[in-house]
């Protein structure tokens, strides 16, 4: 008996490397669920909602490598995926998604949820097509996988349901599916332009992002020859700030230190693999970029020099040509501001924090940086977490700190966490959840309970939506509609099966989280921390400090950032003695 295209379907899957399918089984998607059932080396993993599935498998595909699959039945099913498959394509994490459809015959007839997948998914893959004949296979899944390993993003393969279970008019075969990427390297000309560049200023800075991952060593080569402090995006931060003697901090909303400062003063900043959106942070002049999709630059300030191609093949390529560098005097004055800026705020969550209820969250996710894996594997919720996780957790070049960092959709934290645990089972996994977040995919609780997975999760609940609160004290609007009665998640936890703890006090919050990461199953803890406390970027505006001012009420925190001040001490000693 022939394979069905379903059978064929599972099959190039596996062949490419998926090892699971995460969604909700239903109708259309009954001849896949069933030959998933059936094969070896492949499981599908059921969780709650589609779009939690479509969050597992960018996670997945962003700490493997791999390419990750996920999967929605027709109509509801699949256009529930959609929030999880924006994050992923903005991610460029590989993710192929499989939107089941109506019966073929019924296509255009108004039928029971129909909806046109092909065109709904277009906006966030790179690739989205529809199968509509069994000899399209396998050829188009190929494809659609191929599109997803080379440009780093979603393809979705549309399926109806009666074409699944068809026989198949093809051989499935083998093909090699290309995974390794070749590097960019920079024309030599533009190679030129940037030592020009370099060796013609005085004070350079450093601004780095996701791009600089496999280039640690090449950028302290940098700092070292021209004297540059250097900054990092949000993504940037997990590959570069450990190890560096010249770290300044983290630019944006979000940031903390002298990176601010430092990028202003300079007489030439260098972006190195970094697409940093928010404009209004970087000097609008005086700018060279590195980045290896040439389509990213210049799209966020005008440049002086701009360079096509990998971070660490340019580094490499371009460091013979510079000169070294003797006047580290603006390094040393940027070291020195940093480590005041940090010293001056970190006050701010010590000071009588035994007796400050609720819970300053500063001071808690302080403590769970202390006690956390080496190699730990955070997951951040969209909003307060993300401050948070970017000021209080310590990078070390082997954790990894996955959010929806530019898709920015709350409800992430714990399915990319379910993706994350599945993965590596052996490694710790931490969810950083806030209660808002965690409140529009609660059911995901159950879905950790099912499959018994180790997930820690630590709810920062605060009963308000914090990032919102600040939004609106900024612009000068009181808060209105941020704040909701307050919800014991370890009873709800509990209720699901997931032993749990409440904690209330500051005394009581490094125990108990010591006890979550410890324990062998899944644990949550429900941290009941301070709903006044905001965090303030670098820089303020006139405009906000009057928004500020209207709002009255509120306390304002600027944001310590824990271990850093001492990593900011350590680069001071570096700083020679007159």
């Amino acid at each position: 008996m022939s394979d069905t295209v379903a059978e064929q379907f599972v099959k190039v899957l596996r062949q490419g490397g998926v090892q699971r399918v995460y969604g909700v089984v239903g109708d259309s998607l009954n001849p896949v669920v069933d030959a998933i059932r059936r094969a070896d080396g492949i499981d599908w993993v059921h969780v709650r909602n589609e779009e939690a599935g479509a969050f597992a498998a960018a996670a997945e595909a962003q700490l493997t490598g791999r390419i990750a699959a996920c999967a929605g039945s027709c109509g509801p099913g699949n256009t529930h995926l959609i929030q999880g498959l924006y994050d992923a394509h903005r991610t460029g994490a590989p993710v192929v998604a499989l939107a089941s459809h109506i019966p073929s015959t019924e296509i255009g007839t108004g039928f029971f949820q129909e909806t046109h997948p092909e065109r709904v998914f277009v906006d966030c893959s790179h690739y989205c097509e529809m199968i509509s004949r069994p000899e399209q296979m396998p050829r188009v899944l190929r494809i659609a996988m191929q599109y997803a390993e080379a440009l780093g993003g979603v393809s979705v393969v549309v399926l109806p349901g009666d074409i699944a279970a068809l026989p198949t008019a093809r051989p499935t075969g083998t093909s090699t599916l290309v995974t390794e990427r070749g590097v960019v390297a920079p024309p030599p000309s533009h190679v030129r332009a940037l030592a020009y560049a370099l060796n013609a200023a005085q004070r350079v800075a450093l601004f780095c992002g996701a791009g600089c991952q496999k280039a640690h060593e090449e950028v302290m080569a940098l700092a070292a020859r021209v004297h540059a402090p250097i900054g990092h995006s949000l993504r940037g931060k997990e590959w570069i700030q450990y190890a560096n003697p010249y770290d300044v901090g983290m630019n944006g909303l979000l940031g903390y230190g002298a990176c601010y400062d430092a990028l202003n003063e300079a007489d030439l900043v260098v972006l190195l693999g970094t697409d940093f959106p928010y404009d209004n942070f970087l000097p609008q002049g005086h700018t060279a970029q590195v980045d290896h999709d040439a389509t990213k630059l210049g799209r966020r300030t005008p440049l002086d020099v701009a360079v096509h191609g990998d971070v660490g093949e340019t580094l490499r390529t371009v460091l013979p040509l510079l000169h070294q560098k003797t006047d580290r005097s603006f390094l040393d004055r940027m070291l020195r501001e940093h480590a005041r800026s940090l010293e001056r705020v970190v006050d701010a969550y010590t000071r009588d924090v035994d007796h400050h209820v609720p819970i300053h969250p500063e001071y808690a996710t302080a403590i769970l940086d202390d006690l956390a894996a080496e190699d730990a594997v955070f997951t951040v919720d969209t909003g307060m977490c993300n401050v948070w996780a970017a000021r209080y957790l310590t990078p070390n070049g082997r954790r990894r700190v996955i959010g929806s960092f530019l898709h920015g959709s709350m409800a992430n934290a714990l399915p990319h966490a379910i993706g994350a645990q599945l993965a590596y089972p052996g490694r710790q996994v931490i969810s950083m959840s806030g209660d808002g977040g965690l409140g529009m995919l609660m059911g995901e609780l159950l879905t950790v309970r099912l499959h018994d997975l180790p997930v820690k999760i630590v709810v920062y609940n605060n009963s308000s939506l914090g990032m919102v609160k600040l939004e609106m004290l900024v612009e000068g609007f009181p808060d209105y509609q941020t704040d909701h009665a307050p919800v014991d998640y370890a009873a709800i936890a509990a209720a699901a099966g997931i032993p749990s703890t409440r904690v209330e006090k500051p005394s009581e919050v490094r125990d108990g989280l010591a006890h979550a990461l410890s324990s062998r199953g899944p644990y949550l803890v429900d941290l009941v921390t301070d709903p006044n406390i905001i965090a303030m970027p670098p820089r303020i505006t006139p405009a906000q400090i009057k928004g500020f001012a209207l709002a009255a009420g509120k306390i304002v925190v600027s944001g310590g950032v824990g271990k850093m001040v001492e990593m900011a001490r350590a680069n001071l000693r570096s700083i020679p003695r007159p």
